[in-house]
């Protein structure tokens, strides 16, 4: 296992890249730490599998510097670079039998047959591939190939790390909670540091202790879902986690708080200095949803609005309001009796979030 540290990488597919908008990734400083279970999250084109294949050594990168444990390998080829990458087709010898694709990593080693025998054996227990271990490769279905896939990056125990671009889009939807919850317990038993990229948030969560969210070839955020969903620090992050996303709403500044609309906001004293010293910009607010609270009756600190719609989810429902001249959703549970046309709407302060040209104000510590 390693640490993996991205220092000012930067790439362009350009020969000649003239302005920022001729690069894929833009300059990033990050770490991933020895052992640990990450996501790299971002809809497609956000430069995932680019960061990723420069990782592996399938790409070089145009500036900057990938390290191993402190050392440098942009110039050793993918295969010097102890990596496992698993793609999001399944790449397997069809015509190999299931024990023999994953015994090949370990006979390229030169390990002894037992001790080929005994890790096909585990790795093959762990992914419910015991009773396929005879079958040829080209007989098994795509779920099926997959695992092989997988199990082949995960069969060796000297990996620097093993790097997943998005290895589920084959697998059948009823599966993928298994398989994700496979690899979780995968990480756990063997402690090997685990980069997943994804564009699905349930994916990501489900597998990765932290997240890195990806945005226009930046890295926006990386922490924790929770952090992510509590705390989002780019609008991009309150928008793209969630369902539904982030309310974000435009407000201009006043000389206690802010304010879109006939609706007035105030602030804490510490975000009101913090916005009174910045140069200005571009404003929203922000809440999630599930922190707008509803009522059917005026209510302390309550703004009065307008029901549009309710949106009955099952196990929960989405209504949408109009409040100052501006949707807003919120979620609410199934059971929670809702008011019909007119309703008033509290907005927590300390769920409200303030950004400036897309990023979040924050008040030091």
């Amino acid at each position: 296992m390693a640490e993996i540290r991205l220092r000012q990488l930067a790439h362009s597919y350009s020969l000649q890249p003239a302005s920022e908008t001729d690069y894929a990734l833009h300059a990033l400083d990050h770490v991933w730490e020895q052992g640990g279970a990450y996501a790299l999250l971002g809809p497609s084109g956000c430069g995932k599998s680019t960061l990723l294949n420069i990782i592996s050594g399938l790409l070089t990168p145009s500036h900057g510097e990938v390290l191993f444990d402190g050392k440098p390998v942009n110039q050793l080829p993918p295969q010097a670079r102890n990596i496992a990458q698993v793609f999001q087709f399944p790449v397997v010898y069809d015509t190999l039998s299931v024990y023999d694709n994953l015994a090949f990593p370990l006979r390229n080693q030169g390990l002894d047959e037992a001790r080929v025998r005994t890790r096909v054996e585990e790795i093959a227990e762990v992914l419910d591939l015991t009773a396929a271990l005879r079958k040829k490769a080209r007989n098994l279905s795509a779920d099926e190939k997959q695992k092989v896939s997988m199990g082949r990056g995960l069969v060796r125990d000297d990996v620097s790390a093993i790097l997943f671009d998005e290895p589920l889009t084959v697998i059948d939807p009823h599966l993928k909670w298994k398989l994700r919850r496979k690899l979780k317990q995968i990480h756990e038993q063997f402690n090997i540091t685990m980069i997943y990229v994804t564009h699905d948030q349930l994916e990501a969560s489900t597998f990765a202790d932290k997240i890195a969210v990806m945005h226009g070839g930046r890295i926006v955020q990386f922490g924790t879902p929770r952090e992510l969903f509590e705390r989002p620090r780019h609008t991009f992050v309150g928008y793209f986690i969630g369902s539904p996303g982030m309310n974000l709403i435009e407000v201009r500044a006043e000389a206690d708080g802010v304010s879109f609309g006939d609706i007035h906001l105030p602030l804490p004293d510490g975000l009101r200095e913090r916005l009174a010293a910045t140069a200005g910009g571009r404003l929203q607010v922000g809440i999630r949803p599930e922190f707008v609270q509803l009522w059917d009756s005026p209510f302390d600190d309550a703004y009065p609005a307008r029901v549009l719609d309710v949106e009955d989810l099952g196990t929960y429902r989405i209504v949408t309001l109009e409040l100052g001249g501006v949707a807003l959703k919120a979620r609410q549970a199934e059971d929670r009796p809702l008011p019909l046309a007119q309703a008033w709407v509290s907005l927590p302060t300390q769920w409200l979030m303030l950004y400036l040209d897309d990023v979040l104000l924050e008040v030091a510590p």
